[in-house]
């Protein structure tokens, strides 16, 4: 169904580019039946930095979209046609196509929001951090971190060096994850939870949007004490973030398996109510939007649970 949904319906705006390089590529969801520009949720997906794509978003840009939400979902390079300083690159580019374009399909370059799942959060974060020390300094870019309202971070993993052990043992072994990374030497620089810790950039922390995270218990991939600890480094550095555990959820549960059950999808509604919050015209549209209805047999989900490398 979702896969019908992504390749037929008339809402899925896809593949529209938005750099040179290869997968400078997104999706665009567009909500049916609503006047006015609409709120944005730029998607960064997950993929251990080396499966992702954009296509993974459709789920959740469908849930949105059903919300009055506008959603793109951003591709960017994989490993290995890119290293990590790549899929940066790509991810910054696109938020800035978004943040410059989006007016022209129906969305409000006023409120945009930045959302990452596992190495998507990852990449996402880091894009978010570099450019607020950026606009410290003499930034010629074509966006702004004051463009964003908010950041969402989903199982995301923020000191790499803590993980490439963790990592070797899932089998993402440790000489793939340095190639990836470009180096051990590059793990501190593309670690957000260290690079907010640093006093150089303390004034680049306090340019950052709200930074919300979320993350499963039971995640074997990306333990819960990744966003805990990026949270404790935040706050030290007094920019505004939060943290939302979920009890027994694992890397996948989340962003996939909660939102094929059906019914209440607990993390989606902080989301939403985050975005209405910031515009409460959104909220009879919320309350009319019938509860979502299982896509996946429990079973199935659960044999795709013991079975998935995440």
């Amino acid at each position: 169904k979702v896969l019908y949904y992504y390749f037929f319906s008339s809402q899925v705006h896809r593949s529209v580019v938005y750099g040179e390089q290869p997968r400078n590529r997104l999706d665009l969801y567009i909500p049916a039946g609503t006047t006015g520009l609409k709120p944005v949720v730029a998607f960064v997906t997950g993929g251990a930095w080396i499966i992702g794509y954009k296509g993974w978003g459709a789920l959740l840009g469908r849930r949105l979209a059903e919300r009055g939400i506008l959603v793109a979902c951003i591709d960017y390079r994989n490993f290995p046609q890119g290293t990590i300083g790549d899929m940066v690159e790509d991810v910054s580019r696109g938020i800035s196509f978004v943040c410059n374009n989006i007016a022209s399909y129906g969305g409000d370059p006023e409120r945009i929001y930045l959302v990452g799942q596992s190495a998507g959060a990852h990449i996402a974060a880091c894009t978010l951090v570099n450019q607020a020390i950026s606009e410290c300094g003499e930034d010629t870019s074509t966006w702004s971190v004051v463009q964003l309202k908010a950041y969402f971070g989903i199982s995301g993993g923020y000191n790499l060096l803590n993980l490439v052990d963790h990592f070797h043992r899932r089998g993402l072994y440790r000489s793939v994850f340095l190639s990836i990374m470009e180096g051990e030497e590059s793990l501190k620089k593309f670690s957000p939870e260290v690079v907010v810790k640093e006093v150089a950039v303390r004034s680049a922390v306090s340019l950052l949007p709200r930074i919300i995270l979320f993350h499963g218990t039971a995640d074997c991939s990306m333990p819960s004490a990744e966003s805990e600890a990026f949270l404790d480094a935040l706050q030290q550095r007094g920019a505004r973030a939060d943290l939302f555990l979920y009890e027994g959820k694992t890397h996948t549960d989340l962003f996939l398996q909660d939102p094929l059950r059906g019914g209440r999808d607990k993390m989606l509604e902080e989301i939403v109510a985050v975005i209405q919050n910031d515009d409460p015209g959104l909220s009879a549209q919320h309350l009319a939007v019938p509860v979502a209805r299982r896509l996946v047999p429990e079973f199935m989900l659960r044999l795709a649970g013991r079975v998935s490398p995440f």
